[in-house]
């Protein structure tokens, strides 16, 4: 029986990340769940938590074991400085780059079926002197990855971004045939070999209000977003419409049967989403030779330590993460 074996990063150790772990180990689940984190951390979540919890430390070379509620797998990694929830501090920064670092070597090496990510700080680790944009550049960059692209996805909708975390003075500079190329071609690739989706409908939306209005509110579209669509339409074995303003792509006669909604900019496509699906939406990385997915929210510092995180978007990451690799291994 193949039990595929997933590895969680527990994220920012002051935040809800660690207290979200330890919740979702409660519950049932057919395949390995493995988590890279300071076992201390985990059972002063735990404590928070009033939950039970046995951790057994992780060999690569032991036999893959479906997930016993209340336990949990761990690749121990030691803090710098002790943990207070909802209290960052910069000491701990190392820790949690560590936490990624492993989780992307053992993707590499095969040694797990999927990446799945708690909630990092941004903030903390590049005020620790760290240089770190987020997690999909992390990845991209520690696998040798020449281009990622970010998807998130709920029930009824996925969007992807050909931008992610870009200031917007910068966006329309870094639309280009090249880059619009680069993406389409990655979200065309991976939604056959990780969606099982034989022929990929792509509906792309435009920079400009309107689209453009026929040059009068931008070129953008004219120079280089339709034909570039042009030229993939007949290079790729795929449906690609657009470029579609972005205010009216999201009406549900549009994406109804479309696999993904490419938007331009991160605040373009994801506040539809998050309205959509917050709480129940799952990140993915696109164009990495592993999977990896995340939740969809972030460290909740304001909440940490109170016990009342909820779970809904870790649960929705971990069952989408299990259908990727599922999908991912059919023949």
């Amino acid at each position: 029986m193949d039990i595929p074996r997933i590895l969680i990063t527990a994220g920012e150790p002051a935040g809800i990340g660690p207290e979200i772990i330890v919740k979702m180990a409660q519950k049932t689940c057919s395949d390995q769940l493995i988590v890279c984190a300071s076992p201390q951390l985990l059972h002063q979540a735990a404590e928070v938590a009033g939950l039970p919890l046995t951790l057994n430390e992780f060999s690569v070379g032991s036999s893959p074991e479906p997930h016993k509620p209340s336990h949990l797998w761990v690749i121990p990694q030691e803090l710098t400085s002790e943990v207070n929830f909802g209290e960052l501090d910069v000491d701990n920064a190392a820790y949690v780059l560590k936490t990624l670092k492993t989780a992307n070597d053992m993707a590499l090496h095969g040694d797990i079926d999927a990446i799945l990510t708690g909630p990092v700080h941004k903030g903390i680790i590049n005020d620790s002197g760290l240089k770190f944009s987020g997690h999909t550049e992390f990845f991209a960059e520690h696998s040798n990855s020449k281009k990622v692209v970010m998807m998130l996805a709920t029930d009824g909708l996925r969007v992807t971004l050909a931008t992610t975390h870009l200031p917007l003075r910068h966006v329309a500079d870094a639309i280009t045939p090249q880059l619009l190329e680069e993406v389409i071609t990655i979200i065309d690739t991976e939604l056959r070999q990780k969606f099982a989706i034989t022929h990929p409908k792509i509906l792309v939306c435009g920079l400009n209000p309107h689209a453009g209005e026929n040059d009068h509110l931008g070129t953008e579209e004219s120079r280089i977003i339709t034909p570039t669509l042009k030229t993939l339409s007949h290079k790729l074995d795929a449906t690609i419409i657009g470029p579609i303003p972005a205010d009216t792509a999201f009406q549900p006669n549009k994406i109804k049967d479309v696999d993904t909604v490419l938007a331009m900019y991160h605040d373009q496509g994801l506040p539809t989403l998050k309205y959509k699906g917050f709480g129940k939406a799952v990140n993915v990385t696109l164009g990495l030779p592993y999977i990896r997915t995340s939740v969809d929210h972030g460290t909740g510092l304001d909440i940490a330590g109170k016990n009342i995180a909820d779970i809904g978007s870790m649960q929705y990451a971990l069952q989408f993460t299990q259908d990727l690799i599922r999908r991912s291994k059919q023949p």
